[in-house]
């Protein structure tokens, strides 16, 4: 558990235990394994992680531009760039469970921030939110992360995303 937990705990307390929240999860989060041992890590064993269903997110590209010591070097935000787009999962997040998520995206501790995203789903475009590097942490310093760049790939391939998008991530496109 971490100083974070308590945070996240009263966040739920005070959720709308009847909303929900569709979120566009795109990164290391697809990594079961990692998010697993991530759940456990922070004591949340109680949160399941949805299956979620593949997902486009639609006018947005993949930019290198968090500089991170855990993962030793920059990892994956978004960016807007038409003609653009990311694969990833769409999950829908009880809203009780919508801090959890903050946690495990960084949003807690102020490395990211939550973004709308246009994502394309069973042929059908709706918003969801994902989460992308805090402006004021954003910065191109530095190489990219192999570690991060095989957490990605793994993810992507076990969450099913398209092999030729698999392919790019894997060259850090």
């Amino acid at each position: 558990m971490d100083a974070h937990y308590d945070q996240v705990m009263k966040a739920r307390e005070a959720a709308d235990a009847s909303a929900t929240r569709l979120y566009f999860g795109y990164s290391t989060i697809l990594d079961r394994a990692a998010f697993e041992e991530w759940r456990s890590q922070h004591s949340y064993e109680f949160f399941q992680l949805p299956e979620g269903k593949l997902a486009e997110a639609v006018g947005v590209g993949l930019v290198y531009d968090f500089p991170s010591r855990w993962w030793g070097g920059r990892v994956a935000g978004l960016a807007d760039v038409p003609g653009q787009s990311v694969f990833g999962r769409l999950f829908e997040i009880a809203g009780k469970d919508w801090p959890i998520v903050q946690h495990k995206e960084g949003f807690v501790t102020g490395m990211c921030i939550e973004r709308p995203v246009r994502v394309r789903v069973d042929g059908k475009e709706q918003e969801a939110t994902a989460f992308t590097t805090s402006p004021r942490r954003a910065s191109k310093d530095g190489p990219i992360s192999p570690r991060f760049i095989e957490a990605l790939v793994r993810g992507a391939e076990s969450a099913g995303l398209p092999a030729d998008y698999v392919e790019r991530l894997r060259r850090g496109e």
